[in-house]
């Protein structure tokens, strides 16, 4: 295997990269619109048009893929308690890079199933209780799914005393089940890895089928994972190295799309005093978290509703008429470039507070607290202060003309002082949008995918 393409089928553009595994280059990158309402094939050949008007013809040794076309992975999980069971549901849900709709905690109800049925989740993670633990709720769960008229296949990830049960009421019921092991086997003990390459493999069999892509997986080597995933594996990749040459240690990465941010951390975060102490659950090394309600175009209201108006129009050296207007304009048309100054001005503030919002939001936080034994602090979350480098991506990142300024606004901020925000970072930026590609790679070459994106992401200066 020599020359390879790597796909991303997108929700709005379907990118392909050319790579040489022997030279251990990228030979060029394209996109086109991504057609999933017709033939996603045609955005397919579109962007691989391009791509030879670059590079000329490459016959490919081998094609890999991932998706997150028509909405990508569409999770809803369920669990007991919220700081525990139903958390390691979504942080199982989120690692294996699906985008959580919903997340339910105690005994569903008949208006959460009539919710569940209008939201039609691609796969419904059912946890609840530790192994010897609550059965009952688990259990009043499954019946009430066994009840409900959606065809998603439901994936059981809780006590195992009462897997059994589950399965039968289910399965009695005609659903489709897949039975893995516990995501919270003891207390405040993760175990999300079994959950979610259970979640992998059912994008694999079902998802394919269903979001369109059959067709395209006939040209395809590999098929599939979910995009969040391919750059999840991408930054986990980067961060620890591999057998043969060092990673970049622990670092941030910030993707700032359309309608979602997504944030990922690669570190343990644990608390650095030794007065500290962790409150609720043990972090995941490689963590994910998506922020549904802030990006650049469909969710650019939710921006300008979680930071003000006044902050987007200040940043943008707007007034808050002229702000206000604008955002209308790109919120209902939503392939709107930022071609003129006052629209690129608003984009860098949107941009700006996205990252800000998403990454006070991913990052932990410490509390000061009063015992009889004296001063200590609650850490709840990661601690990433320590954190020397932030990847940004995402269309508006990758392009904008102040992007050291805008990644700046990831790191900690004296306003937030409970925030644990990185203190001091390299601002790195994936210009070539390459990320996405890399994770692809990284599961049949590592060692030329770490190095293609330690040659290939550009490094903007050190911000604090």
């Amino acid at each position: 295997m020599k020359q390879v393409l790597l796909i991303d089928f997108g929700s709005t553009y379907t990118k392909v990269t050319a790579a040489d595994l022997e030279t251990r280059e990228i030979l060029g990158t394209a996109a086109s619109y991504t057609t999933v309402e017709t033939d996603i094939n045609e955005g397919l050949e579109k962007a691989l048009a391009k791509l030879f008007d670059k590079t000329g013809e490459i016959d490919f040794d081998a094609r890999f893929a991932c998706s997150s076309a028509a909405g990508g992975l569409k999770m809803i999980s369920c669990g007991l308690v919220p700081e525990l069971t139903a958390e390691a549901a979504k942080q199982a849900s989120l690692g294996a890079g699906a985008k959580v709709m919903k997340v339910y905690s105690y005994q569903l109800t008949e208006g959460d199933r009539e919710e569940i049925e209008a939201l039609k989740p691609d796969i419904f993670l059912l946890t609840g209780g530790t192994d010897g633990g609550n059965k009952n709720n688990i259990i009043a769960n499954a019946k009430m799914l066994a009840a409900s008229k959606g065809d998603f296949p439901i994936l059981l990830a809780g006590n195992r005393n009462a897997a059994d049960e589950c399965r039968r009421i289910l399965e009695e019921a005609g659903k489709k089940v897949i039975v893995t092991e516990n995501v919270m086997p003891r207390f405040n003990e993760l175990n999300i890895g079994p959950a979610q390459s259970k979640i992998r493999e059912i994008f694999l069999e079902r998802i394919i089928s269903a979001k369109g892509l059959s067709e395209a997986s006939q040209l395809i080597s590999g098929i599939m994972m979910p995009t969040p995933a391919a750059v999840l594996t991408a930054m986990e990749l980067l961060s620890k190295g591999t057998e043969s040459q060092s990673g970049w240690g622990d670092l941030i990465g910030v993707d700032v799309g359309g309608a979602t941010t997504d944030v990922y951390s690669m570190s343990y975060g644990e608390p650095n005093g030794v007065n500290t102490v962790i409150k609720g659950l043990p972090e995941p090394y490689a963590k994910r978290t998506v922020e549904g309600d802030i990006g650049m175009r469909y969710s650019a209201q939710g921006i300008a509703d979680a930071a003000g108006i006044p902050v987007i129009a200040r940043l943008a050296g707007l007034s808050v008429e002229m702000t206000e207007k604008l955002l209308k304009q790109i919120s209902e048309k939503t392939d709107t470039l930022p071609e003129t100054e006052e629209l690129a001005a608003l984009d860098f503030a949107l941009a700006s507070q996205a990252v800000k919002i998403g990454m006070t939001r991913h990052a932990g936080t410490i509390e000061k607290v009063y015992t009889p034994i004296g001063e200590t602090y609650l850490q709840e979350g990661k601690d990433l202060r320590n954190a020397e480098k932030v990847i940004i991506t995402g269309g508006s990142l990758i392009h904008a003309e102040r992007v050291k300024e805008i990644g700046a606004n990831a790191l900690y901020d004296v306003t937030q002082m409970q925030s644990l925000k990185p203190v001091k970072a390299e601002i790195i930026v994936d210009e070539k949008y390459i990320l996405s590609a890399m994770g692809l790679l990284a599961q049949h070459a590592p060692d030329v995918a770490l190095d293609i994106m330690k040659k290939e992401l550009v490094t903007h200066g050190i911000a604090e």
